[in-house]
């Protein structure tokens, strides 16, 4: 009996103490601080774009297009069935041109000067009697079939004026801008004069190898109006244009109205 009484004397000690053990650990627990965002925040204002001043755009070394030459490709609307238009007809105009840029944007500018334009017509086994004063009407008499020089054309002579209205995309780098022209120009006839070369019959066989030439405006109108149009990326670039009125006077001739298309080179 006492055996077993000492037992659970011990027994009783022993949990005692372990009890008293474990109720002296303290868990501290550190309360949770939220981490701070590395990302900015968000402004909720859109930036606005800024609006460039052209009026300040320096143009102290600037270049645009006073100096044009153009060489085209040329025909005539509204021609009959009798008048033989064939070849290369082509042209080459030149022109020393003044610039004058908007002070408010010198985007836009107005672009004027003068210089010369010259046409070359040909045409197939026919003839243009630009010399005949016995006639009222200017004649196009057909060869085929008979003796025609192997190349015969009609050449015009203008002293023109043009004037457009420009825009530009960079105006202090205009040679290597994109440009866009718009136009017109007034042309007073110089000469008009018909070249005939190799006189031929009608098998082809050269009858005389030399080179016939007759001048006359009488049958022309020695003023045109032409519409004008271009557009360039720096030097290079492409143009067109129409003429208003007919080449031919009203009482001498079939209203036809020369038009060209071709490249242009400007610059300085």
């Amino acid at each position: 009996m006492k055996k077993y009484f000492v037992t659970a004397i011990v027994f009783l000690a022993t949990t005692a103490a372990f009890a008293q053990t474990k109720d002296s650990v303290a868990i501290i627990s550190k309360p949770t601080v939220p981490a701070k965002s590395t990302t900015p925040a968000k402004s909720t204002e859109t930036a606005k774009p800024v609006k460039k001043d052209w009026s300040k755009t320096d143009l102290a070394r600037r270049a645009n297009d006073h100096f044009m030459f153009q060489l085209g490709y040329d025909n005539w609307a509204g021609t009959p069935d009798s008048i033989h238009i064939q070849g290369f007809n082509r042209s080459v105009n030149v022109y020393f041109m003044f610039d004058f840029p908007f002070k408010t944007d010198p985007r836009f500018s107005i672009g004027t000067g003068i210089g010369i334009g010259c046409s070359n017509i040909f045409f197939h086994q026919q003839e243009v009697l630009v010399a005949n004063y016995g006639n009222q009407t200017l004649a196009f008499p057909d060869e085929a079939g008979a003796n025609h020089y192997k190349k015969f054309k009609l050449v015009t002579t203008y002293l023109e004026a043009p004037i457009e209205l420009r825009y530009c995309l960079d105006p202090e780098n205009t040679n290597k801008s994109w440009k866009f022209a718009v136009g017109a120009k007034v042309g007073l006839m110089l000469s008009a004069y018909t070249k005939g070369k190799t006189l031929q019959n009608s098998a082809g066989q050269t009858l005389g190898n030399y080179i016939q030439k007759e001048s006359s405006k009488q049958f022309f109108n020695t003023t045109k109006l032409a519409g004008t149009a271009r557009i360039n990326k720096g030097v290079f670039g492409l143009f067109g244009q129409f003429q208003f009125n007919s080449l031919i006077k009203n009482s001498a001739g079939p209203a036809v109205f020369p038009f060209s298309a071709g490249i242009t080179i400007t610059g300085l």
